[in-house]
Protein backbone atom coordinates (compact mmCIF):
# COMPACT_ATOMS: atom_id res chain seq x y z
CA UNK A 1 0.00 0.00 0.00
CA UNK A 2 2.99 2.20 0.40
CA UNK A 3 4.28 1.55 -2.82
CA UNK A 4 1.13 2.50 -4.41
CA UNK A 5 0.79 6.11 -2.74
CA UNK A 6 4.20 7.05 -2.94
CA UNK A 7 4.15 5.98 -6.76
CA UNK A 8 0.91 8.41 -6.89
CA UNK A 9 2.85 11.12 -4.72
CA UNK A 10 5.96 10.88 -7.31
CA UNK A 11 3.17 10.84 -10.36
CA UNK A 12 1.34 13.92 -9.25
CA UNK A 13 4.43 15.71 -8.61
CA UNK A 14 5.87 14.82 -12.32
CA UNK A 15 2.70 15.92 -13.73
CA UNK A 16 3.02 19.23 -12.10
CA UNK A 17 6.59 19.60 -12.97
CA UNK A 18 5.81 18.87 -16.68
CA UNK A 19 2.53 21.25 -16.72
CA UNK A 20 4.80 23.84 -16.05
CA UNK A 21 7.64 23.27 -18.22
CA UNK A 22 5.66 23.25 -21.01
CA UNK A 23 3.43 26.50 -20.48
CA UNK A 24 5.99 28.45 -22.74
CA UNK A 25 5.07 26.33 -25.70
CA UNK A 26 2.63 27.57 -28.25
CA UNK A 27 -0.53 26.64 -29.39
CA UNK A 28 -2.49 24.89 -32.08
CA UNK A 29 -3.51 26.80 -35.38
CA UNK A 30 -6.52 25.60 -36.90
CA UNK A 31 -5.52 26.98 -40.20
CA UNK A 32 -3.59 24.45 -42.56
CA UNK A 33 -2.34 27.20 -45.66
CA UNK A 34 -2.36 30.66 -44.59
CA UNK A 35 -2.97 34.08 -46.81
CA UNK A 36 -1.78 37.47 -47.20
CA UNK A 37 -0.74 39.00 -43.52
CA UNK A 38 -0.80 36.16 -41.18
CA UNK A 39 1.19 34.29 -44.05
CA UNK A 40 3.78 37.28 -43.16
CA UNK A 41 3.38 37.23 -39.69
CA UNK A 42 3.82 33.67 -39.21
CA UNK A 43 7.08 33.62 -41.62
CA UNK A 44 8.66 36.73 -39.52
CA UNK A 45 7.85 34.28 -36.20
CA UNK A 46 10.81 32.68 -35.33
CA UNK A 47 9.95 28.45 -36.41
CA UNK A 48 10.03 27.70 -32.27
CA UNK A 49 7.62 30.17 -31.53
CA UNK A 50 5.30 29.90 -34.20
CA UNK A 51 1.48 28.11 -33.65
CA UNK A 52 1.33 24.02 -34.40
CA UNK A 53 -0.31 23.70 -37.36
CA UNK A 54 -2.05 20.66 -39.13
CA UNK A 55 0.11 18.81 -41.72
CA UNK A 56 2.71 21.00 -41.15
CA UNK A 57 5.16 18.27 -40.58
CA UNK A 58 8.32 19.91 -40.40
CA UNK A 59 7.92 22.91 -38.70
CA UNK A 60 5.95 20.90 -35.85
CA UNK A 61 8.43 18.18 -35.99
CA UNK A 62 11.00 20.88 -34.74
CA UNK A 63 9.00 23.00 -31.97
CA UNK A 64 8.29 19.36 -30.41
CA UNK A 65 12.07 18.55 -30.23
CA UNK A 66 12.60 21.69 -28.96
CA UNK A 67 9.71 22.04 -26.53
CA UNK A 68 9.69 18.23 -25.69
CA UNK A 69 13.41 16.75 -26.39
CA UNK A 70 12.06 14.53 -28.96
CA UNK A 71 10.51 14.41 -32.17
CA UNK A 72 8.40 10.92 -31.11
CA UNK A 73 4.54 12.04 -30.74
CA UNK A 74 4.01 10.96 -26.94
CA UNK A 75 0.21 10.14 -25.42
CA UNK A 76 0.81 13.48 -22.76
CA UNK A 77 2.04 15.67 -25.35
CA UNK A 78 -1.28 14.74 -27.93
CA UNK A 79 -3.57 18.48 -27.81
CA UNK A 80 -7.48 18.11 -28.49
CA UNK A 81 -8.38 20.24 -31.29
CA UNK A 82 -11.28 21.79 -29.55
CA UNK A 83 -9.45 22.99 -26.41
CA UNK A 84 -7.53 25.02 -28.91
CA UNK A 85 -8.50 28.75 -29.82
CA UNK A 86 -9.64 29.28 -33.06
CA UNK A 87 -6.99 31.15 -35.10
CA UNK A 88 -4.00 30.08 -32.70
CA UNK A 89 -3.98 33.20 -30.98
Amino acid sequence: MRKWILGLLVAASLMCVCSTAAAQEPGWSANIIAFGQQRARIEATPIVQRSYRPLHFYGNTVRRRYYHGSALVRGRTTVRSSASPAGGQ
